[in-house]
């Protein structure tokens, strides 16, 4: 870092297993990639080829080269893994990776109806050549998908092979783990983490209020996800409570300047207190 500050979150190093942010790319441009690796690297774990963009980007190879060469693995979105599947082309999916010489892959199944036993299969076949990361949720914001449903996926998924598990959101942040406004389905959440350690999970947090609602539970090393290439520096100051939203979470209110301890602020008359 450039300069020292007391009182920030330890955040755990690269190479890490907790504390990822997996940054969405949409169809960068080659530049748009060096651009963002200049001041992103050091805070991206894994980056995600949305959905199919993959088949249609110019400079794949290349693409792949330059994210390699600065140390971040990539993987091709789930969407792409169903095109191939509802195609019954699954053989040809895995020439694929071997192609692109992928280290990982992601098996979902939010865009078709896949019989999850099938599901898991994939994941064994798969996890003998790459890291699988499986996504658990549906795209279908009509369809709710009760807790023990998430977690029962979840903990079959992670048996077959997968190293982590994806609460699905899409890249807007409004099905699966959150309402349609965006709102975080808290009780989903909260019932997932009694039965699936949070360091396996990687929540889609599009939006900044999720980040901060899930950094705010979980803590600096949460696990995030659909993080979009230019917010990937403003999520790390979140993570270390440097921007307005978490800036008191993580200090120690004892050993802070006293005027700025809470027992110091009383009202004035006539004036409101701020809201926490």
């Amino acid at each position: 870092m450039n300069y020292s500050i007391n009182q920030l979150p330890d955040r755990t190093a690269k190479p890490r297993e907790q504390g990822y942010t997996m940054v969405m790319d949409k169809g960068m441009s080659l530049r748009e990639v060096e651009d963002f690796l200049e001041v992103g690297a050091m805070y991206t774990d894994v980056v995600k080829l949305g959905w199919a963009t993959s088949y249609i980007v110019p400079n794949l190879k290349r693409k792949l080269e330059i994210y390699r060469a600065a140390g971040i693995p990539v993987y091709f979105g789930g969407t792409l893994f169903e095109a191939f599947i509802i195609r019954n082309q699954f053989d040809d999916y895995r020439r694929l990776l071997d192609q692109y010489q992928m280290e990982y892959a992601e098996v979902s199944d939010g865009s078709i109806d896949l019989a999850h036993d099938r599901k898991c299969e994939y994941i064994r076949d798969l996890s003998k050549t790459v890291r699988v990361l499986s996504e658990v949720g549906s795209k279908d914001a009509e369809k709710i998908i009760p807790p023990y449903k998430w977690i029962s996926q979840m903990e079959a998924e992670l048996a077959a092979g997968a190293i982590k598990v994806i609460g699905e959101a899409r890249e807007g942040g409004n099905v699966g783990l959150f309402r349609s406004t965006g709102e975080v389905r808290s009780g989903l959440v909260e019932e997932i983490l009694t039965k699936i350690p949070g360091e396996k999970i990687i929540w889609e947090a599009p939006q900044k209020a999720q980040q901060v609602w899930f950094i705010k539970l979980l803590g600096a090393n949460v696990n995030l996800g659909n993080i979009a290439p230019n917010e990937v520096v403003s999520l790390e100051t979140i993570r270390l409570g440097l921007r307005g939203d978490t800036f008191t979470h993580f200090l120690d209110m004892d050993a802070v300047d006293p005027m700025f301890r809470p027992a110091a602020k009383t009202s004035k008359p006539g004036t409101s207190m701020p809201r926490g």
